[in-house]
């Protein structure tokens, strides 16, 4: 295959696992915890983290923001601009701290370091996020000193018993099925040629 075949295929990939990022948090999105209902579950960071150990970190980041602004212009358009930066801060986290593990450890037990490590990675940076950032995106005048006090008082009140499990589950579910399926899926749709050429990589490769 040639390097200009390679790269239109790469990119086809690439839209592809976009397109079904927002397939799938079109069809589903449910809250984990009753109290915080607005925080919902959503696998879209699947195809996004296939990418990413399929094609690196930077692509992954790369997925993360074209995926984010279509998802917050179309099927979560009510999140508005604090959902488009919160899924490209969290997502991307997510896929630079997997990606970049994986990239210099391709093995079965470097994916799941990986994966683990970006969950947790994901799950911090939420917590710094939603302290310093969604106080100024819940009130309506940045200005208001008082108003902006107050309402991170009321966002700190749920970082620990609501943000932080939600981050986790959130991205321990999505990385647990990346997992699962990316070998095949690497092998049937990124590459494309595993029915040809059979298996490639080491048994304790991903």
């Amino acid at each position: 295959m040639s390097a200009r075949s390679a790269r239109i295929k790469k990119l086809a990939v690439m839209a592809m696992l976009v397109a079904l990022s927002i397939v799938l948090v079109s069809l589903v999105h449910f809250p984990i915890f009753a109290p915080v209902s607005f925080l919902e579950y959503d696998p879209a960071d699947i195809p996004i983290l296939i990418g990413t150990f399929a094609y690196g970190p930077l692509a992954g980041i790369v997925l993360t923001v074209v995926a984010s602004l279509i998802q917050g212009f179309t099927v979560s358009a009510q999140s508005g601009v604090m959902g488009i930066a919160m899924h490209i801060f969290a997502t991307s986290t997510l896929v630079l701290v997997a990606g970049t593990i994986y990239k210099f450890r391709h093995t079965r037990s470097g994916a799941v370091i990986g994966l683990v490590a970006g969950a947790l990675a994901m799950t911090v940076a939420m917590m710094v996020f939603n302290h310093f950032f969604t106080p100024y995106f819940i009130t309506q005048d940045w200005s208001d000193a008082a108003a902006v006090a107050a309402n991170r008082e009321i966002v700190d009140g749920l970082l620990v018993p609501f943000i932080a499990p939600f981050n986790l589950i959130k991205a321990g579910v999505n990385s647990t099925i990346t997992f699962l399926v990316y070998k095949v899926v690497s092998r049937y749709i990124v590459h494309g040629d595993a029915f040809a050429s059979g298996p490639r990589k080491a048994a304790d490769q991903i």
